[in-house]
């Protein structure tokens, strides 16, 4: 479903196939360590052009003190190169915690992508 919401968008917004296929597999590997690595019964994603020249992808959940940080993976290692393609398919991307400072209540994991030239 992650996958259908950001290639509808992307799809909306007139950008290329290239574009819309990083996209979605941005928002997988997103909500794929926001499954394994937080807790709680959903997650929300979020889909946003914060700009002509941005594409932002968030997942947020409800583990603000389970935050995301990149690992090299060895070559035997079976997982753990969801940030490394992260990494790699996106001009940025970071966390935020949500709700109050002393006591949050979530974190949001985000990427954002440059739309590229000939993109509208």
């Amino acid at each position: 479903m992650a996958r259908d919401l950001v290639r509808t968008a992307c799809i909306t917004w007139g950008l290329t196939e290239e574009m819309t296929d990083t996209a979605a597999l941005v928002i997988v590997e997103l909500l794929s360590n926001a499954v394994r690595h937080a807790w709680g019964p959903s997650v929300r994603i979020t889909v946003d052009r914060p700009s002509d020249k941005r594409v932002r992808l968030a997942v947020v959940d409800r583990a603000p003190d389970r935050l995301p940080h990149l690992h090299i993976p060895q070559d035997e290692e079976q997982s753990g190169r969801g940030l490394v393609l992260i990494e790699a398919l996106s001009e940025r991307w970071g966390y935020d915690r949500l709700g109050p400072a002393a006591r949050p209540w979530g974190k949001s994991c985000w990427a954002e992508l440059s739309v590229k030239q000939g993109d509208p």
